[in-house]
């Protein structure tokens, strides 16, 4: 299996790395046999977060007497000292462990330092010293907020998508993070289920001294990229053309489906509605023009144009006119 080293940290991880935010959707036995499944073929590492409902609770369950031998990443989402230690203790006791190994500001809107005022990186030091985390990261969406923590010399990781439809700014990232000897952490490397072929996806990112980490919700995308341990796709001139057909087809605004401008005030499934032309040029679709999609497509026609998730989109899209434009695309599918 290929491995990657994350910067200062010196940890050494599998280059399939265990995306641990889909298992919050299966049940608790499908998501332990899935997470040891993975254990048992070589993944290392697994990241996941206190936003993600049960997922730090499967993964206790499941690799508790494994621990020594596995990387955990977490994350926290609070914006205050006293947010920070109530879930950090809650991952701990969820994960079954003492530690965690690389404990991540989850997408904050700015760069925690310290005597910033907000007291989190203070809490953050306080908890390393205490031998609760080993490691300091950051995850984001925002290219200025993670080039600012990069440079700042107080992180040792940070993950931020990447994958081959990212632009010259991303590869960028990429490279600061190698000159700074900051670990990458490569999220959405399928570009949140728009990227179609894993294996090109693969190819790509073995160039890159970056870690991937797939979200995995399926036993059988599970076997698809553990495929890949033993007999790693080379990046070939098919896939090379395949690349620049879908960054051809893909420019230009389109929705990640990170899903930070939700919640709804109506409840319009933002995250999913934003994207759905795209993704029914690019899957089956029937599955697209189910029933339920269909009333949740509809359900944009209830949208109050209250800006609430432009202002929150880490990419700066017009949301309430992308939502508009895929309900008119779809309704030429119906």
């Amino acid at each position: 299996m290929q491995k990657v080293r994350l910067g200062k940290t010196n940890i050494t991880v599998s280059k399939n790395g265990f995306g641990a935010l889909p298992i919050q959707r299966d049940d608790i036995d499908t998501a332990v046999r899935i997470l040891r499944k993975a254990y048992d073929n070589g993944i290392n590492f697994f990241d996941t977060a206190r936003f993600y409902t049960d997922s730090e609770e499967k993964i206790g369950l499941a690799l508790a007497d494994v621990r020594e031998n596995i990387i955990i990443a977490s994350k926290t989402m609070a914006l205050t000292a006293e947010g920070f230690w109530k879930d950090l203790e809650t991952s701990l006791g969820l994960l079954k462990t003492d530690h965690i190994d690389i404990y991540q500001f989850h997408n904050p809107p700015f760069c925690p330092k310290p005597h910033d005022g907000s007291g989190l990186y203070e809490a953050m030091l306080e908890a390393k010293q205490q031998g609760k985390i080993h490691h300091i990261g950051i995850t984001n969406h925002r290219l200025h907020v993670a080039e600012e923590a990069v440079r700042s010399g107080l992180y040792e990781t940070l993950q931020f998508p990447f994958s081959y439809l990212a632009g010259e700014k991303e590869e960028g990232l990429v490279k600061l993070c190698k000159e700074n000897d900051v670990g990458f952490i490569c999220m959405k490397a399928l570009a949140g289920g728009l990227i179609t072929r894993s294996d090109v996806a693969y190819a790509f990112l073995a160039d890159y001294p970056v870690a991937p980490i797939w979200g995995i919700q399926k036993e059988s995308e599970l076997d698809e990229f553990l495929s890949y341990n033993d007999a790693p796709p080379a990046l070939t001139d098919e896939m090379r053309g395949f690349i620049a057909k879908e960054r051809k087809e893909l420019a230009g605004e389109f929705c990640r489906g990170c899903g930070y401008c939700m919640p709804c005030p109506v409840g319009i499934e933002i995250n999913n509605a934003a994207r759905m032309t795209l993704m029914i040029r690019r899957a089956p679709e029937k599955a697209q023009l189910s029933e339920k999609n269909r009333a949740m497509m509809m359900k944009i026609e209830d949208c109050i144009n209250c800006g609430k998730c432009a202002s929150k989109c880490p990419y700066g899209l017009d949301t309430p006119n992308l939502l508009k434009r895929n309900l008119e695309d779809y309704k030429t599918f119906m």
